[in-house]
């Protein structure tokens, strides 16, 4: 009976101590998948508060504060947040006690991961439609469609008023010859143009003939070369560089940027540029040269739409013809008469397009297409339009409105490389960002620990982690 209980007790003893040590494996194999996930959650959760707070993204800053970035230091942080999950107490240490679940890191390679601007930023847009998603835009963003649908079906984008008004000046200005006096040789007359004094101030510049005081606009410049767009950027390894596309995503994308970055008569008090919508569509080094990119090509829509209603004007027309018909020039050379009735038109059209703009800039509204009750000088007004620029007023869209269709037309690419210059030029202002890079930015990640476990048994986890997995 003795020999037989030994035997027993030793088979149950063994089963007891076999299952004892699987469950320390198990134990062991468990608690490093927690310390795993405990790590992960982590180096997430040290994202950039200055770029969530400004912007809403949330992203890890491999730069950590310093002036340079490295994936490294992430490993490095995942590493330590693992560690200090299997470490012993201060008094565990003291006792040299042994713990029943230990585990050591033998290594963490971060295999794959995804940065901001991966893709033409294709990784920022997706980060973005997570921001924006529960925002309606129909309403708001539907109306930017409908007016660049307007705009174009007239096809004010296409038309170059400009080109023509030059032509037609290049003709009026050249020398002409006729034989008056009968004697056989031709004498040789140039054309005078009744508007000639509104023609010679384009030379001045659209920005500084419309806005209401030049004085007044962001002398703020800065040097592009060291930002996002025009630099060779760090590259992910394409973990997940998917995103949204079609309409819907392209007008919350619209939104964002409208609700993020300042323009001129809306500026935002601790941006680096003032007009920072104006340096997406234009991507110039200054406030001064982006809103003269913006103002040029709003000149060339609205002379477009000027010039379209006024040669549908009968009593417009048959007042530039009665100016033409003072020249002098038309004793001698009758035969000039309709290019000098159009260079009156062109100057009126000019005159005209430039008092639209200064209604803009100084915070008013213009229709996309003018009806006589919205021209605002007459021909008299038009020999001496810089004394009769209205400030204000008016009906129709505003500046903010023509701007924001200039950006819509745009390539979301371009945009979006523009928007990381100045979310880079923004947070480099803050306190312990100066070095801050967008491409130092990571969204997700997938990581492989290999521990050491009881008895130092191996253990290999993967886990891949980014902030869009928290919904």
């Amino acid at each position: 009976m003795t020999v037989y209980l030994s035997l027993s007790l030793t088979i149950i003893l063994a089963l007891i101590l076999a299952l004892l040590q699987g469950a320390r494996i198990g134990a062991v194999k468990m608690k490093s998948e927690l310390a795993v996930d405990i790590a992960m959650n982590s180096v997430l959760g040290e994202y950039n508060r200055e770029l969530f707070d400004k912007y809403g993204l949330l992203f890890i800053d491999t730069a950590y504060g310093a002036n340079t970035g490295s994936i490294i230091k992430t490993r490095e942080h995942l590493s330590d947040y693992f560690s200090k999950n299997f470490e012993m107490t201060t008094i565990g240490k003291l006792t040299g006690r042994t713990t029943l679940m230990p585990a050591k890191l033998s290594q963490v390679n971060i295999t794959g991961y995804s940065i901001a601007s991966d893709s033409g930023g294709a990784v920022l847009r997706r980060q973005i439609l997570k921001y924006m998603e529960a925002d309606p835009v129909e309403a708001a963003i539907g109306s930017i469609q409908d007016n660049v649908d307007e705009l174009k079906s007239y096809g004010f984008d296409d038309t170059d008023v400009e080109r023509n008004a030059n032509s037609n000046e290049t003709e009026l200005s050249k020398p002409h010859y006729a034989d008056t006096d009968g004697n056989g040789e031709n004498e040789t007359y140039y054309a005078d143009n009744p508007a000639g004094q509104v023609t010679a101030q384009k030379s001045i510049g659209i920005l500084s003939l419309a806005a209401p005081d030049i004085n007044e606009i962001s002398a703020a410049a800065i040097d592009s070369s060291q930002y996002a767009s025009n630099r060779s950027l760090n590259k992910g390894t394409g973990l997940d560089e998917t995103e949204d596309t079609g309409v819907g995503p392209t007008l919350l994308f619209e939104k964002y940027l409208h609700e993020k970055c300042g323009c001129y008569g809306l500026e935002k008090d601790d941006s680096r540029l003032k007009y920072e919508l104006e340096y997406i569509y234009a991507g110039k080094d200054s406030d001064y040269a982006n809103l003269e990119k913006v103002v040029e090509k709003l000149f060339l829509w609205k002379e477009a739409a000027n010039f379209a209603y006024i040669i549908t004007d009968e009593a417009k027309l048959a007042e530039a013809e009665a100016l033409a018909l003072t020249a002098s020039v038309l004793l001698t050379l009758p035969e000039l008469q309709e290019v000098i009735k159009m260079a009156i038109i062109f100057a009126w059209t000019f005159a005209e397009t430039i008092s639209d703009l200064r209604i803009l800039l100084s915070g008013g509204k213009v229709p996309i297409l003018k009806t006589g009750d919205t021209w605002n000088l007459s021909i008299e007004n038009m020999l001496e339009f810089r004394d009769h620029l209205k400030n204000g007023g008016g009906t129709g869209l505003s500046y903010e409105d023509y701007l924001k269709m200039l950006i819509f037309m745009e390539h979301k690419d371009k945009k979006t490389q523009r928007l990381m210059d100045i979310i880079e030029m923004n947070i480099r202002k803050t306190e312990g960002n100066a070095g801050f890079r967008i491409d130092n930015c990571v969204d997700c990640l997938c990581a492989q620990f290999d521990i050491n476990g009881a008895y130092n048994k191996r253990i290999e986890i993967e886990r891949v982690y980014g902030y869009e997995m928290f919904e």
